[in-house]
């Protein structure tokens, strides 16, 4: 079964073909990282345009890179929940167009689920499931018990900015731009950054906790860089910006960010096990999706984690681990098999159900 998948949840414009669940024949993603760079983050309106300009040619080329024809697509599986609902409504509507004059079935993915389940596709045919799931990305950051591909239970989310949310904020504060992630990974990596130079706030909220925060750490950035803000009687605003920060202090601020932006991650992940446990949950693997996946730091202490406990963890390849449509339709396979197609009446949606 050859699945078509679109992904337009925020700003990148994806398709990719994907056959039998398994084999990726196409994954073509066009990011919109110049459009943004400007404005230090993503415009919705300006994702919406871009995915309504593109995503035809990109359709193409997927089915083009792929070595088939359209009448050799089978169905056509499309993101339309969680993102921008204007960027979501461009892929929905393309998805809509080409399952009707296709004449194939339409399937629709969640996103935040889709991207799980790229780090199932990174294990191949092992048996991955029952497993913990955690997401990490710019706009969620969650916990999930995964008992199989599409039956998930959300333990735990962000109650304020999402950790790659709060990466890119940090990377403005210090003068790095948009993406800030990269930005933010390759400056804590160099050599001489001390990531004890700085002592940030670690999120833990209360002991039971698998929520997460990370406005609290982003605000300790701020204050560090431009210093607390004067009263309003005094006219109010900072006193400096990044441009008063030497490299080594940047590169400390990075560093110092990074780790403490882990270790809440990482906290909670101990918290998770501990509730499996409480409940009785056995798990084979711990899951991990999202574009901070990418994170060198973050990688090296989640293999770590596993290695510890003698409990797989996987992750995505770095191709799958930002917003890709190759996700969207392996999921597909999977979610077409266990509740077949949707009809014509499918709607994008700025939040997810679960």
């Amino acid at each position: 079964m050859r699945i078509l998948g679109i992904e337009t949840s925020c700003d990148e414009t994806a398709a990719a073909v994907v056959e039998d669940g398994e084999r990726v024949l196409s994954n073509i993603v066009a990011s919109q990282y110049s459009l943004h760079a400007e404005y230090g983050g993503v415009v919705p309106e300006i994702a919406s345009r871009a995915h309504a300009k593109r995503m035809m040619p990109i359709l193409q080329a997927s089915v083009d890179e792929a070595g088939l024809q359209w009448a050799d697509i089978d169905a056509v599986a499309v993101g339309h929940q969680p993102g921008l609902i204007g960027s979501l409504l461009v892929g929905v509507a393309a998805a809509k167009a080409l399952a009707w004059s296709l004449g194939r079935p339409l399937i629709g993915i969640d996103h935040l689920h889709a991207h799980l389940y790229a780090a199932r596709m990174s294990a191949e045919h092992e048996d991955v499931y029952p497993a913990l799931g955690l997401l990490v990305s710019g706009g969620h950051t969650a916990m999930y018990r995964c008992t199989g591909p599409t039956e998930l239970e959300r333990l735990g989310g962000t109650i304020d900015d999402a950790i790659g949310e709060a990466f890119d904020k940090v990377a403005s504060i210090l003068g790095l731009g948009h993406p800030g992630g990269p930005a933010i990974d390759q400056l804590a990596g160099q050599d001489g950054a001390d990531d004890r130079a700085y002592d940030f706030p670690i999120s833990r909220l209360d002991k039971d906790s698998l929520d997460f925060s990370y406005s609290g750490l982003k605000t300790a950035v701020l204050y560090a860089v431009r210093g607390r803000p004067r009263p309003k009687s005094d006219g109010g605003g900072f006193v400096k910006d990044h441009s008063s920060l030497t490299d080594a202090q940047r590169r400390d601020i990075a560093a110092s960010f990074q780790r403490a932006a882990c270790k809440a991650i990482m906290i909670k992940l101990d918290r998770a096990v501990q509730v499996a446990r409480n409940n009785q949950f056995e798990y084979k693997s711990v899951l991990i999706g999202g574009g901070v996946s990418a994170n060198t730091r973050l990688r090296s202490e989640l293999l770590a984690f596993g290695k510890a406990r003698g409990t797989p963890v996987h992750m995505p390849p770095m191709s799958l681990c930002v917003d890709n449509a190759a996700m969207i339709a392996a999921l597909a396979c999977q979610v077409y098999q266990d509740r077949g197609a949707d009809d014509l009446t499918l709607t994008a949606s700025p939040s997810t159900k679960r």
